[in-house]
């Protein structure tokens, strides 16, 4: 389906424009109401990311207040609980997606081992997983390539500052499972990964800030790449989506909040090690 009128009232979007941007939860409702019921089901997978926030959350208090780009909400989770508590198993037509079902069910599972892996991270997995089954190309790859990225970049932080890596990766995936099992320099990926060398050199930013600006510089040419001839199909949207995404974060990002989000990183990191050393 094309979406003519839709895409080309969009206004035009800039990497450093976070001042003129739409509000992404009015943006979300805009797209949602003029989408397919097939493209809406695509729109909804990226706001699932807001789900798992605001599940993990709910986890931990089940009085907190929602992120309202979610696509479920608090009577959503709640009900889930208590057909878990009747029958402790996946609920296979339930509006939570099955991702999050096996995530809840395992992190209470005596026996189930983390590696050392975080709950966000461990569920950030599972997530990339799910979306990385999506039967929208675009979004797929789209998925495949952060799930890349993100993990390259772990890894690299991880030689920088003495840890090991392997727990640390997040997804199954060809390149997830390459860097696992790898101990040489580019970790298997040069020539398999045709980003690794832009990667690396951005891991290398000692500014954080611009670290982060240089990582989202990355993916919003690889939007633009991907969807070059899609003039008014629904990746145009998606993409609209995710750059929105982007700019309404670094409304919010300062060099405080960058320090932060630094600390946090080495702090995972170090429960990872502290973990694999009791074993």
């Amino acid at each position: 389906m094309n979406y003519y009128c839709l895409i080309a009232g969009l206004p035009d979007l800039h990497v450093e424009d976070t001042k003129t941007i739409s509000p992404l939860l009015s943006l979300k409702e805009e797209m949602m109401s003029e989408a397919s019921s097939l493209d809406a089901k695509f729109i909804q997978l990226i706001f699932t990311s807001y789900d798992n926030a605001n599940f993990l959350s709910f986890v931990k208090n089940n009085e907190v207040t929602f992120n309202p780009l979610g696509n479920l909400n608090s009577d959503d989770f709640k009900n889930l609980f208590s057909l878990f508590h009747e029958d402790p198993k996946i609920v296979k037509k339930h509006r939570v997606p099955l991702y999050i079902q096996q995530f809840y069910l395992n992190t209470i599972s005596e026996t189930f081992s983390f590696e050392g892996v975080s709950h966000e991270d461990y569920l950030a997995g599972l997530y990339y997983e799910y979306a990385m089954k999506c039967k929208n190309e675009f979004l797929r790859n789209w998925f495949v390539f952060n799930l890349n990225v993100n993990n390259l970049l772990t890894a690299l932080a991880c030689r920088k500052h003495g840890f090991n890596h392997k727990s640390m990766i997040v997804g199954n995936n060809e390149v997830a499972n390459i860097i696992r099992q790898s101990n040489a320099r580019d970790f298997g990926l040069a020539g398999m990964f045709a980003e690794y060398e832009l990667v690396n050199r951005i891991a290398e930013e000692n500014d954080l800030l611009e670290r982060e600006k240089k990582i989202d510089a990355l993916k919003w040419n690889w939007l633009d790449e991907n969807t070059f001839f899609k003039y008014f199909s629904i990746e145009k949207i998606l993409v609209y989506i995710l750059k929105i995404q982007m700019l309404e974060r670094w409304k919010l990002l300062s060099i405080e909040k960058g320090t932060e989000i630094f600390r946090n990183m080495v702090g995972e990191l170090k429960k990872g090690i502290s973990f694999e050393n009791t074993k």
